[in-house]
């Protein structure tokens, strides 16, 4: 009913919106000097296009729609039209006019003026980054139309993601995942104090939806992002509000339905800009309802769903699924909200205000709904509660350049998170709660400052302030009677800080080589207190840790040639425990418990990239890259004793005692690959290929390395329609072949 009152009401806003733009456009036609500059395959607008006279003393860019006033050009001018993705262009105005001010640009696959954010916050041209960068904008996220950011990341092997349930999508980078691997959203960490070791679905919170961009730079990220970036960093840039380019009030809506057979998903999406000259206003929402998946019925028994269990008045009963290959109780839904304003007073300078809300139903953790014990179900509900995230930012930009910045940027933000656990055992009466509520204050400042032609320092400071609420209890499901029970987190104050600065330097030593260096310091301070000490009987009622870390990288980049690029990096990264890693309690895997470790220290991982980049004609581009990781301190899983012993009595079951520590050193290294091919005007190609080992010194494999992975696409294009033929693949891992905590 919500699904269809929601699809309702985006259709008429549609309709509305929509009938009023084409009011708007109307009303424009008396001014003939407009053109329209769109994709010669897709017929899609191309904005960001720049129109200029040889002379270049006069230009002018394409909006959004693809528009442009060519009024400023006379009818003796050529008209260049020039854009990093298409093959460059000229007309005279006298040619202009005999398109029907309607032009065609064609796509060529180029190297040079890619424009990144994600390396430093600010934009800069990948010729002259030494990182690897894997980019994926507004166009990929439109066509490929993806459930979630998780699968949006699958699909355009960015990464590989794990996915234990249907509400699940846990990235790994590099041999790293979750806590290891860091999340953005415009400027803002979203890791948290919380934030786990094991696999982790915080992805999912992000609606694809309103994604404009994402990078993903691989590899350590801690001199500008700090602790947790081991990996990598995932950067998700989401839509802008717009101000009207002309003084009149500009209104436009764009409206997405979706439905999916596998799991029977219904999702509606609507968004609307509301543009004047210095204010504007960008609403979104979207709404997703995931029945039960359906699996692929080719010979994968262990994910089957055989039986479950379903409760008739005051008894479990176990039922027999009659299509095994349907992952009963999988399903859930998700609402996605935006609300941007933006307020733009003078020329380079903006204030933004962003909401984004984020809010799941009960996600059933389906690995756990079909675990056995002595033959028989171990569970009857095992769910974690709605997944909440909450984000209110205040961003100011200017770009007015002064004594000591060129371009500033000023980020406060608060964050609330929230999750839980729910689970019961088969025919018992009490069903566990355990939940977990996250503020998250923080405050970024960051700056650059251009000097000489080009050559650019870039600095800032950042400073984060969790604040972690754990409380748990079991409730009677007859008499609703509740009991307290252990918290997944110490009970009493949970804070965790971090106060960094950094700075960055780019130089260009000659036309073909630049230099990239930085440096950044950083201070985290933990401080837990437990004050019901009665289910554990712990050897200690507080845990205070205090960190400081100092990384740098250090890159090079050489152009021998227009279409050639070598990449040489060397950086480091660290990643202090946060309160998962040293305060928490539960159930890892059957028959063993992780218990708190107050001795836990930062790791630390040293990285050498070699990359080459070749462009061939702007027709095919192949890149490759090479890395070594050296991981110091790693936090590893393992054997552990508490109070002297190795077993302990968790949940009514004798369990064996488990521990982050750190173990040493690991090592990982790998490479990946990457080929676009631009076959003909309508056909083109890409393949990416990525291979990564891990292991701990004493031989054993990392946790979190991935098989070999990789995918084709094949896209045929045209005027009114395109296709991708793609196929997505990964290699096998043995359990014997599997990290230690991993195998079963």
């Amino acid at each position: 009913m919500v699904f269809v009152e929601i699809t309702a009401l985006m259709k008429n806003l549609f309709y509305l919106f929509n009938i009023f733009l084409l009011l708007l456009i109307v009303s424009g036609l008396s001014n003939a000097q407009t053109i329209r500059i769109v994709d010669g395959s897709s017929g899609l607008p191309v904005p960001n296009v720049a129109l200029f006279n040889k002379k270049r003393n006069k230009a002018v860019i394409s909006d959004d729609q693809g528009k442009a006033d060519i009024g400023i050009f006379s009818m003796s001018d050529s008209v260049y039209f020039q854009h990093p993705s298409y093959l460059r262009v000229i007309y005279s105005k006298e040619q202009l006019e005999q398109t029907g001010f309607t032009i065609l640009l064609e796509r060529e696959i180029r190297m040079l003026k890619e424009f990144v954010i994600a390396v430093n916050k600010w934009e800069q041209d990948k010729k002259e980054v030494p990182n690897e960068i894997k980019t994926i904008t507004r166009s990929d996220v439109q066509f490929h139309n993806p459930q979630t950011a998780g699968d949006l990341l699958a699909i355009s092997n960015a990464v590989f993601l794990q996915k234990s349930q249907l509400g699940g999508g846990s990235p790994m980078i590099r041999g790293f995942a979750a806590n290891s691997v860091l999340l953005v959203v415009d400027g803002i960490r979203m890791n948290n104090a919380i934030y786990r070791s094991g696999n982790l679905q915080n992805v999912i919170s992000l609606d694809a939806n309103i994604i404009k961009k994402l990078e993903v730079v691989y590899g350590p990220g801690s001199v500008v992002y700090g602790s947790d970036a081991l990996g990598g960093v995932m950067d998700f840039h989401t839509l802008d509000a717009r101000l009207s380019a002309k003084k009149a009030l500009s209104v436009s809506t764009n409206a997405a339905l979706r439905y999916s057979t596998a799991n029977n998903e219904k999702t509606g999406h609507l968004d609307i800009n509301i543009g004047f000259n210095k204010w504007a206003f960008l609403s979104s929402v979207t709404y997703s309802n995931y029945q039960n998946l359906r699996m692929g019925a080719w010979n994968h028994p262990s994910y089957q769903r055989n039986e479950y269990v379903m409760r008739f008045g005051i008894k479990d009963s176990v039922l027999v699924n009659l299509d095994p290959n349907v992952q009963i109780f999988s399903g859930y839904t998700q609402l996605n909200l935006m609300q941007k304003i933006r307020f733009s007073p003078k020329k380079k300078l903006d204030f933004i205000y962003a909401f984004h809300y984020s809010a799941s139903s009960n996600i059933p953790r389906y690995d756990r709904l079909i675990q056995y014990s002595n033959e028989q179900l171990k569970y009857s509900e095992w769910y974690y509660g709605p997944q909440r995230w909450m984000l209110h930012s205040l961003t100011a930009r200017s770009d007015n350049k002064n004594i000591i910045a060129d371009n500033t940027n000023f980020i406060v933000a608060y964050q609330n998170y929230s999750e839980s656990r729910h689970d019961r055992k088969l025919n018992e009466t009490f069903l566990r709660h355990r939940l977990e509520n996250v503020d998250i204050f923080s405050l970024n400042l960051d700056l650059n400052k251009k000097f000489g032609k080009d050559h650019a320092f870039y600095y800032g400071v950042e400073s984060v302030f969790n604040n972690v609420k754990s409380t748990a209890n079991s409730e009677n499901i007859i008499t609703g009677d509740k009991v307290n029970e252990a918290t997944r987190y110490p009970d009493g104050i949970n804070h965790y800080t971090t106060v960094a600065a950094y700075t960055s330097l780019k130089y260009n030593i000659t036309k073909k080589i630049t230099l990239d260096a930085g440096i950044r310091y950083s201070y985290i301070h933990l401080y837990s207190t437990i004050e019901n000490n009665s289910f554990y009987s712990f050897p200690f009622d507080n845990i205070k840790i205090t960190n400081g870390a100092l990384n740098g990288s250090l890159g090079l980049v050489f152009r021998p040639g227009k279409n050639t690029q070598i990449n040489f990096n060397a950086s480091s990264g660290f990643r202090a425990p946060n309160l998962d890693d040293v305060a928490k309690v539960f159930d890892s895997q059957p028959g063993g418990v992780v218990v708190p470790n107050e001795d836990l220290k930062p790791e630390y991982a040293y990285n050498i990239d070699l990359g080459l980049v070749q462009n061939f004609n702007n027709r095919l581009k192949f890149e490759i890259t090479g890395f070594y990781t050296l991981l110091k301190n790693a936090m590893v899983r393992q054997e552990f004793k508490f109070n002297g012993y190795d077993t302990m009595v968790y949940d009514g079951e004798l369990s064996k005692v488990y521990a982050l520590v750190n173990a040493g050193e690991a090592t990982i290294f790998g490479t990946s690959m990457n080929l676009e091919a631009k076959l003909s005007r309508a056909f083109s190609l890409s393949t990416d290929f990525s291979y990564i080992k891990g292991k701990v010194k004493d031989g054993s494999p990392l946790r979190h390395a991935p098989p070999i992975y990789g995918g084709f696409h094949f896209l045929y294009e045209n005027t009114f329609f395109k296709g991708d033929f793609y196929l997505l693949y990964n290699g096998k891992i043995s359990n014997k072949n599997l990290a230690p905590d991993e195998q079963t």
